[in-house]
């Protein structure tokens, strides 16, 4: 049977990849509305009912006002903006972490932030697994591609007459991201969050310090690798590396892909650690993770599809 979907947002950076990746693909056929009636309430209504699921890729209040539209029960929804992704009633969209049956049996996905889902894949497992407090005070840096901010950010760094090496960002101590590190990992308090953008256009990396010397238990840095290794045990999606190499690692890592791969780095005696995950922040950051979720949703292969 073909799954029926509509973009609502089809134009912007996430939105015209998703639709590239279903290009071809004969499981959906795709809603679209031309130029003209892209904004018009009344053709946006009738599309987001018709489809089968939705997949917003808008700012947050025009995400909330596209779920409002919905006026049946059949039409399920994924959101790529921020609105509703620590909200009741909506199944956050990272199959590895909240488990596949929960993001099928949904009717309203929030599709994971891209720096959330470094931060998350690493720490989540390492919380329920008792190795890091709940009530641990965390931190992250992180890097992405220029690609993540948009079109603004596109053309500030490709059409800027002297765009700048890297750039940091978010000196406010309030990313839009850290609402769902918190909650997703189960933490007593949000993680200082410390992100910045490269002069290039996709990839991410997303580090997390560790001393765990002093952290209750002195957990190993073996036993952390194996927990992550036991909590991804069988993904085609996310990995854990063993003996990464340190002086390889690049935020090129695995752009272009759709896959996330996890590292554990240590000094010798075991006192310290750095967790970072590689990723590409328009695929399992945004738009292959979306996909990923619409997979779930239609009962397909949650790896049709995307770039492994």
């Amino acid at each position: 049977m073909t799954t029926q979907v509509f973009i609502d947002g089809a134009v912007g950076t996430t939105g015209l990849e998703i639709r590239d990746r279903l290009d071809g693909r004969s499981e959906f056929a795709l809603i679209t509305l031309d130029e003209a009636h892209r904004k018009d309430p009344s053709a946006r209504r009738d599309a987001l009912n018709a489809a089968d699921v939705v997949i917003l890729c808008l700012p947050d209040d025009a995400a909330r006002e596209a779920v409002a539209l919905i006026d049946n029960d059949r039409t399920k929804v994924i959101d790529a903006s921020t609105a509703h992704r620590t909200a009741p009633g909506w199944t956050y969209g990272f199959p590895e972490v909240v488990g596949r049956d929960a993001v099928a049996a949904s009717s309203r996905v929030s599709n994971p932030g891209c720096y959330s889902t470094g931060f998350i894949a690493l720490v989540a497992p390492l919380v329920r697994a008792g190795l890091i407090p709940a009530d641990w005070p965390l931190s992250a840096n992180a890097v992405s591609g220029y690609s993540g901010g948009g079109k603004a950010m596109i053309a500030e760094f490709e059409d800027g007459p002297a765009p700048t090496a890297w750039r940091t960002y978010a000196l406010t101590l309030a990313h839009k991201h850290v609402p769902e590190m918190q909650v997703h990992c189960g933490l007593v308090h949000a993680p200082i969050f410390a992100p910045s953008v490269a002069n290039l256009n996709r990839g991410m990396i997303v580090d997390v310090p560790l001393p765990l010397a002093v952290i209750p238990g002195k957990p190993s840095p073996q036993a952390i690798h194996d927990a992550l290794a036991q909590a991804y045990a069988g993904s085609r999606i996310v990995k854990v590396i063993p003996n990464g190499d340190e002086t390889l690692l690049t935020i090129e890592q695995v752009s272009g892909t759709d896959r996330i791969e996890l590292y554990v780095f240590a000094r010798s005696d075991g006192s310290q650690a750095r967790l970072v995950a590689a990723f590409d922040n328009l695929g399992k950051g945004a738009s292959g993770a979306a996909v990923q979720n619409l997979n779930i949703l239609a009962g397909l292969d949650e790896a049709a599809g995307l770039n492994l």
